[in-house]
């Protein structure tokens, strides 16, 4: 549990790229793109998304796809016109039900943990390019010799052991450089610049304030729509099926209905990996693009938000907290004292330092109590979402005044800070003014200082 809910937790991103690499594992599994026939038995390559999965995480990500990709085998042995020896994978054909979830199942779940693992230690060494080419070459002898030494042990009678494993043709070597060849490519594509930027803003546009709830309600909802019509599509054509045989004067017994509707779902598993891939791909198009939105809405000097951006925030801020009864937050308005002479006596590269400055101890001493904005040249605005007490509130401004004060070496900074304590719901706008007319008072007090204020709902 606690493995999983690292990998939620990690980074987007990776989540999304997983569900990827699950998708293609789907689709691999449930078409002719993972399995060659060669009779008696099928050779497959639907591993790969295995390694993929291991060589860019780990053992545990290695394992989840191999799960699938052990599911997926199973249920395609489940079919009455397999070759009798890929039947032993299925629990309903095999006689044998455990035997043969540890030989579908097992065996691939084992693989992923053993490549995951082998790959992590690769990634730990100097020549980590080196031994990932090396692992992906031997990893499709691995999956051989787990597959047929398992199937020795759970189906003797076939008279496959691990020895059927150790034999090596040509057909091996061409395995071997097409698991090499698609390992190496992902791992440079992962590694790429262009991936490093799209990773970056994907996994940071969970503070993006423009990302909609309602677009990730919209995407499940969309894919819940396609889930029920494909599935009413498969029971459809299913029947049509059997129904068109029996017009051609062909018998369709109970068996041959069984696996039509087998192969329709196998149709209708491949269809929806397709749609997961699509989906997944859209939702992180959507978090790119929104996230791009929000950074040119930052300020590029100070790195906080922007006046439009920060305005936005504290209207959602009001949609969001309004529905509490009674709950309060904090305004602030925060404007340099003398500004435009530090300007003219230090020039504008003194003064930006000194807009960096105050930007980063405003965020240091709010902490993720409070966010940021600058709305003008040299003012600045933080909401505090969250009620805090009055007294809380004055150490951190006090604290605040005096890290700014030795900001540059011969001339004291300092601000002049008006605060209003508003209760949810509030009107930005009658905010903004009653923020302001508390901040013209301090000015008034003769600057360096705060005036606070309360709305006249709170006691």
């Amino acid at each position: 549990m606690k493995t999983m809910k690292k990998i939620w937790y990690a980074s987007c991103f990776d989540r999304f790229f997983l569900g990827i690499l699950i998708g293609i594992e789907l689709l691999m599994s449930f078409t002719s793109l993972g399995y060659i026939h060669i009779p008696p038995i099928s050779i497959t390559i639907a591993y790969i998304p295995i390694l993929a999965a291991g060589c860019l995480y780990g053992p545990a990500q290695s394992v989840i796809v191999g799960f699938v990709f052990g599911i997926a085998s199973m249920y395609k042995a489940s079919a009455y016109y397999v070759l009798p020896a890929d039947a032993v994978f299925s629990p309903f054909l095999s006689g044998s039900p455990m035997g043969s979830f540890l030989l579908s199942v097992g065996t691939r779940m084992l693989f992923g943990f053993l490549i995951g693992a082998a790959f992590l230690l690769a990634r730990k060494g100097k020549h980590y390019r080196l031994w990932i080419g090396v692992i992906s070459a031997i990893a499709p002898k691995l999956h051989s010799l787990i597959v047929y030494s398992a199937m020795g042990i759970l189906f003797p009678e076939l008279g496959y052991f691990y020895s059927s494993a150790l034999q090596w043709d040509w057909g091996d070597a061409v395995f071997a450089m097409v698991c090499v060849g698609a390992v190496e490519l992902l791992w440079a594509f992962y590694q790429s610049k262009t991936i490093r930027n799209i990773k970056q803003c994907i996994d940071q546009s969970v503070n993006n304030p423009y990302s909609s709830r309602k677009m990730n309600l919209f995407f499940v909802v969309f894919e819940c729509f396609l889930l029920c019509m494909a599935v009413f599509a498969t029971v459809y054509f299913s029947q049509r099926e059997s129904y068109m045989l029996g017009q051609h004067g062909v018998a369709v017994s109970d068996v041959i209905s069984i696996d039509l509707l087998h192969l329709q779902i196998q149709f209708l598993i491949a269809f929806l990996a397709l749609n997961l891939i699509s989906v997944i791909m859209l939702m992180a198009i959507y978090k790119y693009m929104s996230y791009k939105e929000y950074r040119g809405e930052m300020d590029g000097l100070t790195g906080v938000m922007g006046r439009r951006m920060f305005l936005y925030y504290c209207e959602k801020a009001q949609e969001t907290k309004g529905m509490d009864a009674g709950k309060t937050g904090w305004f602030l308005f925060v404007d340099v004292d003398y500004f435009k002479e530090i300007n003219d006596t230090f020039g504008h590269m003194v003064g930006d330092k000194v807009l960096r400055e105050i930007a980063v101890n405003l965020q240091t001493i709010m902490e993720e109590d409070g966010k940021v904005g600058r709305i003008g040249g040299d003012e600045f605005a933080v909401i505090i979402e969250d009620g805090m007490p009055q007294e809380e509130l004055e150490q951190r401004l006090e604290q605040f005044l005096k890290m700014i004060s030795g900001i540059l070496p011969d001339k004291k900074v300092s601000c002049s800070i008006g605060a209003y304590q508003f209760a949810y719901p509030r009107n930005v706008k009658l905010i903004l003014s009653e923020t302001d007319e508390m901040l013209y008072k301090a000015k008034e007090k003769g600057r360096a200082c705060f005036v606070m204020k309360a709305c006249d709902d709170i006691p």
